[in-house]
């Protein structure tokens, strides 16, 4: 697996990190605990099997690591994007793209950044 390709726990535990730089196993489970109700081992085990696939790092405070992430969110979006396009898409981007404007509500104000994103493209910028 790319280690850059995450599950949906890894994701959000590098959600946390994204948003607080670095954090210890209990505040990433504090912070998760809401919405997923897990044990503060078990994201304490998922801490360390992201470390071993080179996602996170970590450094020693006292008795606590800190972890903090080692990819970014841009990079880990465009390989699992581009992963998903491959998958369901052959790769296909304007079909991933028609899919989502089928199958999917979109607002006004979200149609018109949409637009602007694409007359930017044509234009050969890189607006985001």
């Amino acid at each position: 697996m790319n280690k850059k390709q995450l599950g949906d726990l890894q994701l959000a535990i590098m959600r946390v990190l994204w948003d607080g730089g670095e954090a210890s196993a209990a505040e990433v489970h504090r912070a998760l605990w809401d919405e997923r109700g897990l044990a503060p081992t078990t994201i304490a085990t998922m801490l360390v099997k992201m470390e071993r696939k080179g996602v996170v790092t970590h450094r020693s405070e006292g008795r606590r690591y800190l972890y903090s992430p080692t990819v970014s969110e841009a990079e880990v979006t465009h390989s699992m994007v581009g992963q998903l396009a491959q998958r369901l898409f052959e790769g296909d981007v304007r079909a991933l793209v028609s899919h989502l404007l089928a199958e999917h509500e979109i607002d006004p104000d979200e149609l018109s950044e949409l637009k602007a994103l694409i007359e930017s493209k044509e234009q050969g910028g890189t607006k985001r």
